[in-house]
């Protein structure tokens, strides 16, 4: 039953009955004190026995149990966590159940005792009648530094007896104010007495991002986005009076941004430059910037297909950043559940200049880092730069320790109506360059190998029968070689055909694992009219 009690606001406290866990120590028993039984049928798990009684600060829920032991001379090492253990001290029962033969008591028989890593339990097992397990917790900071007891004078103070946890998703909470100037600091205090809390729409789910800007802080939950006014002037100018201004609201009115879009559950997909958010809504199959006129869906400059298709089947994880070398928004899709390098994953750059998606890489990050106009991204705990060659190796494309080839894939579309017979194929740029497929919609061609410098007669020997590109007038120029297998009806087919013949050519230029910087300036191909 509750009960209303008018009074003059002093002070507030919690009363929480509660043993700390924080004074449990990692230790260790073993030999002959140490029994541990076989499968317990109540608990699921096996109970260990020990003698003489383990101490509550020594031995106690939640903990990391490690147990070691010997099977027919091999050595067995299994991990748990103590879920229950008798008033005594001398019974532990565990969360499971170890590998068959169980462990028995004996000189190769050791329990290590670690920190707590399991909180279920802990409510349950921290209840004792000891005076010292009730903690006095003040809402607001008032108790003198170093004094021993807190006096509770005339001050109101509740008990919290059913001490049950409550998440609100969708609801903001705010502290006290910090002044720099005047050395206030109230950032530790949640009072219950004031009005700290403001729950946006609960229909558009938890909330998974916050971002300040300006006076303004963007709200990010699972399917929409919104603003909120900051009352700055409150949170910057406070004396540490009850009322420092005429409002002193900290957190305004939302107002939600046009669009039904969210950040579904990646908050790790956020990147922001300038006034530039970027974001993906999974839920939708987009990735969307929020500037100065709002939310734009930027993966249909072109991009509309492949973004359905990837975000619909990413995994957890999907990983974004803001790459200050090349002024890009690099965005990492997962695709399968590891760490290790996989053609189905994708990381792939967005570019404001060019209004589009430029790149794609051979990288997947775990973290996207941007500093002083450097790129870092971090993988399996280890940092990398990017963009920075070492003094003795001029490879570019090594990632991770890993070596991978550059290349542009591309469509000569001209004339679509009209079947064409590509009969040769020329760039500009530098040396190095390969054409590693040319296919149409009916034939392919052979591949074309990098150019290669003559300048001795075995050099000419070697490379002369090479189907490689050949620099003439400041442009690198091959043949094209026909390498279709034979269809049905063809007299003269593959190699001793010239060109492929289609509506269209794909074509994929690579370079691999070769010093310096590549250029591909612009690529061309010769064609008549098929016959």
């Amino acid at each position: 039953m509750a009960a209303i009690i008018e009074l003059k606001y002093f002070n507030s406290f919690w009363l929480k009955k509660m043993r700390t866990i924080t004074e449990v120590k990692p230790t260790s028993v073993s030999g002959e004190v140490v029994t541990v039984s076989a499968y317990n049928q109540i608990s699921q798990g096996p109970t260990i026995t020990v003698f003489p009684a383990q101490s509550p600060d020594l031995m106690n829920v939640g903990q990391e149990t490690t147990i070691e032991w010997t099977d027919a001379g091999v050595p067995v090492v299994w991990r748990s966590s103590i879920v229950s253990r008798n008033l005594a001290g001398t019974e532990f029962i565990l969360a499971s159940i170890p590998p068959s033969p169980y462990p028995s008591s004996g000189p190769n028989l050791k329990v290590v005792l670690g920190k707590i890593i399991n909180f279920d339990n802990i409510p349950n097992a921290y209840d004792g009648v000891q005076e010292d397990d009730w903690l006095i917790e003040e809402s607001r900071i008032r108790g003198g530094y170093n004094n021993t007891t807190v006096d509770f004078g005339v001050k109101a103070y509740l008990v919290e007896d059913e001490p049950n946890q409550l998440i609100k998703r969708s609801s903001l909470i705010h502290s006290g104010i910090f002044n720099s100037r005047t050395g206030i600091n109230q950032t530790n205090q949640f009072s219950v007495a004031e009005d700290i809390t403001r729950t946006i729409d609960p229909a558009n789910g938890s909330i998974q991002k916050l971002y300040a800007e300006d006076t303004n802080l963007i709200i990010f939950q699972e399917n929409k986005v919104s603003k909120s006014l900051i009352d700055k002037d409150a949170i910057y100018s406070a004396e540490g009076n009850a009322s420092v201004t005429s409002r002193n609201l900290v957190i305004g009115q939302n107002v939600a941004y046009a669009g039904e879009y969210g950040i579904s559950t990646d908050p790790e997909s956020f990147a922001v430059n300038g006034y530039r958010k970027y974001f993906t809504d999974r839920d939708q199959n987009v990735v969307c910037r929020l500037s100065m006129d709002g939310i734009t869906v930027i993966s249909s400059y072109g991009m509309t297909d492949f973004f359905r298709d990837k975000l619909s089947s990413a995994l957890n994880g999907i990983i974004g950043g803001w790459d200050a070398h090349n002024k890009q928004y690099v965005l990492t899709i997962p695709q399968i559940p590891t760490d290790i390098k996989n053609d189905n994953d994708d990381t792939i750059a967005f570019d404001e200049a060019a209004k589009g998606w430029v790149s794609r890489f051979s990288y997947y990050p775990n973290q996207i880092i941007s500093l002083n106009n450097n790129y870092f991204t971090a993988k399996d705990g280890k940092l990398y730069k990017h963009y920075a060659l070492t003094p003795n190796s001029q490879a570019r494309g090594v990632f991770y320790g890993e070596q991978n080839d550059s290349s542009v894939t591309f469509i000569f579309n001209k004339a679509p109506s009209m079947v064409k017979n590509f009969q040769t194929i020329n760039y500009e740029g530098d040396g190095g360059w390969e054409m590693t497929e040319f296919r149409t919609n009916t034939d392919s061609a052979l591949p074309v190998l990098r150019a290669y410098f003559v300048n001795t007669l075995e050099l000419m020997q070697n490379f002369l029968l090479l189907n490689n590109f050949k620099l003439k007038e400041d442009k690198y120029c091959a043949d094209i070689t026909n390498n279709t297998l034979p269809q049905n009806g063809e007299v003269v087919f593959g190699r001793s055909s010239s060109g492929v013949k289609g509506f269209f050519g794909e074509v994929t230029m690579t370079v691999n694992n070769v010093p310096g910087k590549k250029e591909l300036f612009a690529v061309s191909t010769g064609f008549v009219k098929s016959s």
